[in-house]
């Protein structure tokens, strides 16, 4: 069975088990899909100059809700800090911290925002912060019948597999309009209008009649200033980037740092994204094991707390390929693919050749990821895992739904999970 087009896009090119899919639907309501960060919550310290807040939200985007938090707060969105990004659809509980006093944080007041818990603390949260994420999830499927059996026959391949490809999942690249890459290639290409215009022209057919006229208006007649006008107030980012080309007439560098540094950072890591994914479709092709290495893989040792550590990378060779598929076993290593970046080690034998490949196609070499004009969106590449092991998994069936109970590690993506039952569109994730 072939994925839809728009995952092929990404580089989800296959799915790891045979059996047909369910169908339905995700997030038919919010609640459907709840997502707990764990994260290590910065330690309590009376007097600390920041608060750190234990929050729970609905339908809101991180980036997005920063941003209107620093508005109602009055206060910089530097000064609000977050261990990890959440996609809008859903019901999210995590830890950000504000350099802020407790009387600030309490008084907040946002629609579908609430604050659980608050505690002074003496430093503000980061992205290692970040372990995982436990979820809780329902699928619905109207009409579908008896779900036991072929949600079983999914589950039974893929505990043969060993777990699920690690693919960076749609809300990667954007679920109702996929562009975060095709910024992200214009950028690391040196081509900041073209980022721009991905950025805020491109117009999709799923967005909102009005943001879809504003976008395709803003394609035909490139006039800026004249925008600033029409486009829609909710685009608050759009609109600064806009009003930065009005004041500043072609100043496309000047345009994209109107953008927080983790939006322009996340366009990058998006390209970066797809063209592991395409990788990881390439290795399921050709029929290669993504829980076994093979001699030329890389792998990557099991840190302090059984995560991969992606800085380090042990070759894979005929003396220590044994050893080193008795630790995979274990689950004290990985196997790993390249998220390509200026100084990105690359595999050899097969998965070499893969890898190699797929960079080609793309004209890339590593120098590209140097980026003279947006020095800061540079990026050194790293590896990544090819499998998930979902940890704490339940999955129970009633009529005409399913819920799922896992826990993944941080970066890793539920919905590659779920797309493996369902295999169905992409907008229904």
């Amino acid at each position: 069975m072939e994925p839809p087009a728009i995952e092929r896009e990404v580089g989800m090119e296959v799915y790891l088990s045979p059996s047909p899919g369910v169908g339905g639907k995700l997030r038919f309501f919010p609640e459907d899909f709840v997502v707990e960060e764990l994260s290590l919550p910065p330690p309590r310290v009376p007097g600390g100059r920041y608060v750190a807040a234990r929050v729970r939200c609905r339908n809101w985007e991180t980036n997005r809700l920063i941003r209107e938090l620093s508005r109602v707060m009055g206060i910089s969105r530097r000064r609000i800090q977050f261990a990890g990004t959440k996609d809008r659809r859903g019901v999210k509980v995590q830890m950000l911290t504000f350099l802020a006093s407790e009387a600030q944080v309490a008084a907040i007041s946002l629609g579908d925002f609430e604050v659980l818990e608050r505690y002074p603390t003496d430093r503000p949260l980061e992205l290692g912060h970040l372990v995982g994420n436990r979820f809780d999830i329902t699928l619905r499927v109207p009409s579908g019948g008896d779900l036991g059996a072929p949600i079983d026959a999914v589950t039974a391949e893929l505990d043969a597999a060993g777990g699920f490809p690690n693919f960076f999942g749609i809300q990667r690249f954007g679920a109702l309009r996929p562009v975060t890459h095709r910024i992200g290639e214009r950028l690391v290409r040196g081509d900041m209008e073209g980022a721009v215009m991905a950025y805020a022209g491109a117009p999709n057919g799923q967005e909102d009649p009005a943001v879809r006229e504003a976008r395709a208006r803003l394609e035909r007649e490139r006039d800026f200033g004249a925008a600033v006008e029409y486009f829609p107030r909710h685009l608050g980012f759009e609109r600064s980037l806009l009003h930065h080309l009005k004041e500043e007439p072609g100043d496309w560098p000047g345009a994209m740092r109107r953008l927080p540094l983790n939006l322009l950072m996340m366009f990058v890591h998006a390209y970066q994204s797809c063209l592991f994914n395409r990788i990881l479709s390439r290795r399921i092709r050709a029929g290669m094991p993504l829980d076994a290495p093979l001699e030329g893989d890389l792998v990557l040792p099991a840190d302090a707390l059984g995560r991969p550590d992606h800085d380090a990378c042990i070759p894979v060779e005929s003396h220590n390929l044994e050893r080193v598929r008795r630790k995979v076993r274990e689950g004290k290593a990985f196997v790993s693919g390249v998220l390509f970046g200026s100084e990105t080690a690359l595999a050899f034998g097969a998965m070499g050749d893969i890898e190699r490949s797929v960079v080609e196609e793309a004209g890339l070499v590593p120098k590209d990821f140097l980026v003279p004009e947006l020095p800061e969106v540079s990026s050194k590449g790293t590896r990544r895992e090819l499998l998930v092991r979902p940890g704490d998994r339940e999955i129970s069936v009633g009529p005409d739904t399913a819920r799922f109970r896992f826990t993944l590690p941080r970066g890793c993506y539920a919905t590659s999970l779920l797309r493996e039952y369902m295999k169905g569109e992409a907008l229904d994730y």
